[in-house]
């Protein structure tokens, strides 16, 4: 058992297509004596039939999704071996679980909630959270956006109420600050950076969340995604919209936060490289 709990996020755009990715990065982990303990995952683009289980619980892992056929999809996923002994399967291993915002009727499937009973220290709220991109802001998907900000905001006011170990992981579709996006001025005016955006975000802030990213010394024009287009990988244009967000309570056990850009040098990549959060046991 070590003294730490890792979690992480993962925008894989197809687990169908990223499986393989996703098990090799576990594994790799694992390897390096670094396992993480939970991984909330996105754009699964795949419905529950076709969800994994199998494979990822023959690998160590238990699993709780939410999917949608071609579209979105949220997970989490989580190491048995970091799991309390009382816990053996997944109807013991994710508790009180909560599929979307609730009372905001939507098929998009976008939020994926559980409280997971960790071994040696108290349990953590863990949501997983893909946010709509919003197209553009003079789009109605930008208006859907800011709505679904607004319900979100809402609801995690209350979570935050009945959960002081609590950490919202995913891909947000928000670049936070200039120093976020790799040519800001390129930038100016469109959607991922726009003002009505990055003060949703601050407002998540302002509930009692912190970015964990942003709690360390990190180096700078550090990304998370990168265009398939022009190169962007290879030339660092990229955006941190990948992001670990936690409660106080989390927030002053958090030890280490980062980017894991290795899995985006892999053949057919997904377009987002794993983030993650190294939480001291309590």
């Amino acid at each position: 058992m070590t003294d730490f709990i890792r979690i992480a996020a993962w925008n894989v755009n197809s687990l169908k297509v990223r499986l393989p990715h996703v098990l090799r990065w576990l594994q790799d982990q694992e390897k390096k004596q670094e396992p993480i303990d939970a991984l909330c995952l996105q754009e699964l683009e795949l419905t529950d039939d076709k969800y994994p289980h199998q494979e990822l619980e023959a690998a160590g892992y238990l699993s709780l999704a939410a999917g949608q056929k071609t579209y979105n999809g949220v997970a989490i996923i989580v190491r048995k071996a970091a799991l309390a002994s009382i816990a053996s399967d997944t109807a013991t291993s994710f508790l009180k679980p909560v599929r979307n915002i609730p009372n905001l009727p939507d098929e998009q499937q976008r939020i994926l909630a559980a409280t997971i009973p960790f071994a040696g220290t108290k349990p953590i709220r863990l949501i997983s959270a893909y946010f709509p991109n919003g197209q553009s802001p003079e789009s109605d998907k930008f208006a859907y956006k800011l709505d679904w900000l607004s319900k979100l905001q809402t609801w995690l006011a209350q979570e935050l109420a009945q959960n002081q170990r609590l950490a919202l992981l995913g891909d947000f579709n928000i670049a936070p600050e200039d120093r976020d996006v790799h040519d800001p001025k390129a930038w100016e005016g469109q959607n991922l950076v726009s003002p009505a955006e990055r003060n949703a975000f601050q407002e998540l802030i302002n509930l009692g969340l912190s970015d964990s990213f942003r709690m360390f010394e990190q180096a700078p024009k550090t990304f998370s995604w990168w265009d398939y287009r022009m190169m962007g990988f290879r030339r660092n244009a990229g955006l941190r919209i990948d992001h670990i967000l936690l409660s106080e309570s989390l927030k002053e056990k958090c030890i280490a936060s980062l980017v894991d850009k290795e899995p985006r040098t892999w053949e057919q990549p997904s377009d987002h490289a794993p983030v993650v959060a190294k939480i001291q046991k309590t």
